[in-house]
């Protein structure tokens, strides 16, 4: 079992940039493809990206490319989100996730463990 906590959430403007972290506790981080998932209000749980084990492959969703990168640091238990040019449309209340599986997985069943999420709040 992998544990996790998100950190690094907040008010921004729109344009701005914020830098989500996610400390892992348990098994050991280098085991899991940590994904990072989004859900506004009224809406679904949107996949963000994910980069695998290794730390070497990473996926986003086409509404983040560009924008959003990911990055992990096996090391020290910590999968980060590095979120620039920040919309409106980002606002939402923001997961990591971890996975046992060796492929990148792009939607929520993919993944066995969550964090609590922390808020991410984009003012116009």
């Amino acid at each position: 079992q992998v544990q996790l906590v998100e950190d690094g959430g907040g008010l921004v403007q729109a344009g701005g940039s914020l830098r989500l972290s996610c400390a892992a506790s348990g098994r050991r981080f280098s085991d899991y493809g940590m994904g990072w998932f989004r859900q506004a209000p009224g809406k679904e749980r949107e996949f963000v990206g994910a980069v695998a084990r290794s730390g070497t492959r990473t996926y986003y969703s086409d509404s983040v490319k560009g924008r959003f990168s990911i990055s992990r640091d096996n090391a020290n238990n910590k999968v980060y989100l590095q979120m620039n040019s920040l919309e409106f449309e980002d606002t939402a209340v923001y997961y990591c996730a971890a996975s046992e599986s060796s492929m990148i997985r792009t939607t929520s069943a993919g993944y066995s463990y969550w964090g609590q999420g922390t808020q991410v709040t984009v003012s116009l």
